[in-house]
C-alpha cells in the first residue's frame, strides 16, 4: 500500500485566528493576565523539576495518555479529517504510534551499550539520549480537577506515581534525520490513519491556521525546542558531537561521557561552569507601533522582502547592553529615522520561527518630522496612516489576507528556499485568484502581535494603556 504521506503547501487563504483573552486560558494554577496573544498562554505544566529524572520520564512516556507532536525539518505533522467538520488539526500520536522511530529502550537515561540503563547519580547522564532522535518532554496538560503536580520526592516508585497523574503528557521529536521510508511506514500505521485521517508534514506558518488557542501554544513550545535540538549538533567549545540531556532541554558534549576516549585531548571547556549554549535559547525582539501626538496616526513600515502592499509595525532584535526600551528607541531611529518617547509595554508573543520572543510596545513620535529609511536601508518604505485608513483595511475582506505565494515568500525570508523541488515547482505553478477589489495596503493578521498592536490601537482597545503613559518626552 502506498503511504499517504505528503508535504502539503500553504493553503490559498490563511485563516485569521483571533487572539484570545485571559479568561479563556486561565486555570486555578495561574492568575489572570491582561491579554494573551496567539501562540502564548500554554496550558501545560512543564514539570521542569522532573526533566532530570529518567525514571519519571521512562514511566510517563509509555503512558496510554501520552501524546506526541512530530516534525520533519520543522514542519509539523498535520491530520486532515475527510467527511468531518474539522478540516485539519495537529496530529497527536500515541507512544505506540511513534515507538518504531525512537530506537531501543530505555528512551531516557541511556548507557554506553544499547539497552543499557545509565547510573542514576551521574549528572552527565541525567535523562540522557545518546542514540536515536532527540526527544523533548513538553509538559503535562492537567485536567481542571488536577491538584498540584507531583514533587520529585514522590517518584521513588515512578510507575505508581505516574498512574496518579491526571491529564495528558506531551512529547515531541523531529524525524528529519531518520530514514524517510521508515518514517512513512510508521505514520501509515498510526491509529489516526487507520481511522481514516490523512497525515502530512505541512509548512508551519500555514499550519497555524488550523490550530485552536491551546494547541497553538503547545505547538510554539514544541517547534522551538525541536528546532534547537535539530540545529545544534556540535559542541561550540571543542567541536565534538553533542547528545541530549534533561529530556531535550540540555545539550552536552560527548567528550564528557564517562566512556569517552579523550586520549591526547584537552578537557572540553564546557565541563566546568555554566554555559548558555548548553540550554535552549530564546531571542527577544522588540516590535513597536509609533503613534503621533494626536493619537490619530501610526507609523508602519514595509520591509524590502515583504510581499506587495504589505506594511507592518517596526521590529528588531535586542542587542547586548540594551533594555527593551533602549531597543525600541534605537530600532525606530535606525529603520525610520524617527525619535520616540513615552514607551509603553503592551504584551508578548512567542514566535517559533525559530525561537523568538516578540515584545510589543507603543511609543509616541512626531508625525511632522521627516522619515528616513536610508540609515540601515532595511525598509523600502515607511509612512504614517490615519485611524480611518487602518480601520478601512481591517474591515476589508482581504485586508489581513496572505495568498499562498505571499505566505511562501515570508517563510523563505527566514527559512531559505524550499529544498523540495517537487513541491516548490508545484507551488510556483499554482494559480492565484485575482481579486479586483484590493485594499490599498495590507497589514498583519491578529495571529501576529504586530496585527494585535495595530488593531487594538485602531479600535480603541488600547486607549487606557495609551492614556496611562506619561506625555512628557524622555531624554533622547
Amino acid at each position: 500500500m502506498t503511504p499517504r504521506v505528503t508535504r502539503l503547501r500553504p493553503p490559498l487563504v490563511i485563516v485569521c485566528l483571533q487572539p484570545y483573552l485571559s479568561e479563556h486560558c486561565t486555570s486555578s494554577r495561574w492568575p489572570k493576565r491582561q491579554f494573551t496573544n496567539f501562540l502564548a498562554g500554554s496550558p501545560l505544566n512543564r514539570l521542569s523539576w522532573l526533566r532530570t529524572s529518567h525514571s519519571f520520564l521512562n514511566a510517563v512516556v509509555v503512558s496510554p495518555a501520552t501524546r506526541w507532536i512530530l516534525f520533519n525539518g520543522g514542519q509539523p505533522l498535520i491530520a486532515s479529517h475527510p467527511g468531518t467538520t474539522q478540516k485539519r488539526s495537529l496530529a497527536l500520536l500515541t507512544t505506540e504510534d511513534v515507538r518504531p522511530l525512537l530506537g531501543a529502550e530505555p528512551f531516557f537515561g541511556q548507557g554506553e551499550q544499547e539497552g543499557e540503563h545509565c547510573a542514576s547519580d551521574a549528572p552527565v547522564l541525567q535523562a540522557a539520549r545518546v542514540r536515536g532522535p532527540s526527544v523533548v518532554f513538553l509538559g503535562l496538560k492537567e485536567t481542571e480537577t488536577s491538584g498540584s503536580a507531583l514533587p520529585s520526592s514522590e517518584f521513588k516508585d515512578p510507575h505508581s506515581a505516574v498512574a496518579k497523574l491526571t491529564g495528558t503528557p506531551y512529547f515531541s521529536a523531529d524525524v528529519a534525520d531518520l530514514d524517510e521510508n521508515k518514517v512513512n511506514e510508521a505514520i501509515e500505521n498510526t491509529g489516526l490513519v487507520k481511522d481514516g485521517s490523512t497525515l502530512a508534514f505541512m509548512e508551519p506558518r500555514a499550519a497555524m491556521s488550523s490550530l485552536d488557542a491551546y494547541t497553538a501554544a503547545i505547538f510554539a513550545e514544541a517547534r522551538s525546542m525541536v528546532d534547537w535540538n535539530q540545529r545544534n549538533k556540535f559542541c561550540p567549545a571543542c567541536g565534538s558531537p553533542v547528545y541530549s540531556l534533561w529530556a531535550g532541554w540540555k545539550l552536552s558534549c560527548t567528550s564528557l561521557l564517562p566512556w569517552a576516549d579523550n586520549t591526547d585531548r584537552k578537557p572540553c571547556p564546557s565541563g566546568r561552569g555554566l554555559h548558555n549554549f548548553a540550554h535552549p535559547r530564546t531571542d527577544p525582539v522588540v516590535i513597536m507601533l509609533a503613534i503621533d501626538e494626536s493619537g490619530e496616526k501610526v507609523l508602519l513600515g514595509r520591509n524590502k522582502k515583504f510581499p506587495g502592499k504589505f506594511y507592518s509595525a517596526l521590529a528588531g532584535f535586542i542587542e547586548p547592553g540594551e533594555s527593551f526600551e533602549d531597543a525600541v528607541k534605537r530600532e525606530m531611529w535606525e529603520e525610520a529615522g524617527v525619535k520616540v518617547w513615552n514607551i509603553r509595554y503592551h504584551s508578548g508573543q512567542p514566535w517559533p520561527y525559530p525561537a523568538n520572543l516578540m515584545v510589543g510596545y507603543y511609543a509616541t513620535a512626531d508625525s511632522s518630522a521627516p522619515i528616513r529609511t536610508d540609515l540601515d536601508n532595511e525598509l523600502e518604505d515607511a509612512r504614517w496612516y490615519t485611524r480611518e485608513e487602518i480601520l478601512a483595511v481591517l474591515r476589508h475582506a482581504s485586508g489581513t489576507h496572505l495568498s499562498r505565494r505571499d505566505h511562501k515568500k515570508i517563510g523563505e525570508i527566514q527559512d531559505g528556499p524550499d529544498d523540495n523541488s517537487t513541491s516548490a515547482k508545484s507551488q510556483d505553478q499554482s494559480v492565484e485568484v485575482v481579486n479586483n477589489d484590493e485594499p490599498p495596503f495590507r497589514i498583519p493578521a491578529p495571529t501576529a502581535i504586530a496585527g494585535v498592536l495595530i488593531q487594538h490601537w485602531a479600535e480603541g482597545k488600547a486607549k487606557m494603556l495609551l492614556e496611562s503613559g506619561s506625555t512628557a518626552k524622555a531624554c533622547m
